[in-house]
């Protein structure tokens, strides 16, 4: 199999492995700040206030990430929500992302904003759903 086979091949499968990762990783800081676990710093927020909606977000858009399901507006929502964390929560304490703590924050903007153009890949209900004859 030559290189250009294996990209074509494996390319979209990897970008709905990128997707499923993304998902549950987002989904478990989600479930932290709604449910307590796993337990963190971040757990126990107040509700109706902007970590909680963070929170919901985080939960329910990273299960939707996971299974694929309206993954473009899922994702361009929750690159959103990453931009506006970074410039409400990080930005404020330094210009320096490594300093500020906010390298994550900018990495899920631009995860996000990539699957919002990109889509789920092979692996996810929309795709699925678009078989459906």
């Amino acid at each position: 199999m030559n290189t250009d086979t294996l990209v074509a091949v494996w390319a979209p499968r990897v970008l709905s492995i990128l997707r499923i990762v993304a998902g549950l990783l987002f989904f478990e800081h989600g479930a932290s700040k709604l449910l307590g676990f796993p337990p963190s710093d971040h757990s126990g927020v107040d509700f109706l206030t902007l970590p909680w909606f963070a929170g919901v977000l985080e939960l329910v858009g990273g299960a939707l990430l996971f299974l694929g399901l309206f993954t473009r507006p899922v994702a361009f929502i929750l690159s959103g929500e990453m931009a506006f964390a970074y410039w409400m929560a990080h930005a404020p304490k330094s210009p320096f992302p490594v300093v500020n703590g906010g390298d994550a924050a900018i990495l899920y903007c631009f995860l996000f904003l990539y699957l919002a153009f990109a889509g789920g890949g092979p692996w996810s209900v929309d795709a699925l759903l678009r078989r459906k004859p």
